[in-house]
């Protein structure tokens, strides 16, 4: 038997890890078919920031991915896995998105490290991971989720990706978008 002191620690940090958690509700993920969400915010790019909206690339596909944090090691596997990548995307038409809770200033950062092509959206208010069913995809640290959403030319969602690999996502959202796998290099 535990002495009555281990035990009332790790109930007291049972408690503390339950009521700090974000409190946000979660929705549930979007499905194939649902139309996406219009969001409005504000898209990161190496030129500055530019106001937007998911209906002014009405008639593309639009791949929005989500992840939890600029500059961690999966989310930036992640980012330079669709870096590399992004050549095939932009020859098929298709518009590449990545939002997480960053602030401006990181996602800058980020995008210059890395090389990134591709916009990053804004979402400091969990607003668009909220409206997609993302937000608290890790409730402990109150990051979304990494969680990719696949949006036709009519606004409906056509694909959503769960289960992520970062390493190997980019190329797993082009096979199932039929583009070619030939080399970018």
């Amino acid at each position: 038997m535990k002495p009555l002191g281990y035990t009332l620690l790790a109930a007291v940090i049972a408690v503390a890890l339950i009521s700090l958690r974000p409190r946000i509700a979660r929705a549930d993920l979007l499905k194939a078919g649902q139309q996406a969400p219009d969001f409005h915010t504000q898209m990161v790019t190496a030129d500055g920031v530019k106001d937007v909206k998911l209906s002014d690339f009405r008639g593309k596909k639009v791949v929005l991915y989500f992840y939890p944090k600029d500059f961690t090691p999966g989310c930036t596997k992640e980012a330079c896995a669709f870096r590399d990548g992004y050549a095939k995307y932009d020859q098929a038409g298709i518009v590449l998105l990545g939002c997480s809770v960053d602030p401006l200033d990181k996602h800058q950062a980020f995008i210059k490290k890395y090389g990134l092509p591709f916009p990053l959206l804004l979402d400091p208010r969990k607003k668009i991971a909220r409206e997609y069913g993302v937000a608290n995809g890790i409730p402990l640290l109150g990051l979304d989720g990494r969680i990719t959403y696949v949006i036709g030319e009519n606004g409906k969602i056509l694909r959503v990706f769960t289960d992520v690999d970062p390493s190997s996502h980019a190329t797993q959202v082009l096979n199932a978008l039929g583009v070619a796998q030939t080399s970018t290099k």
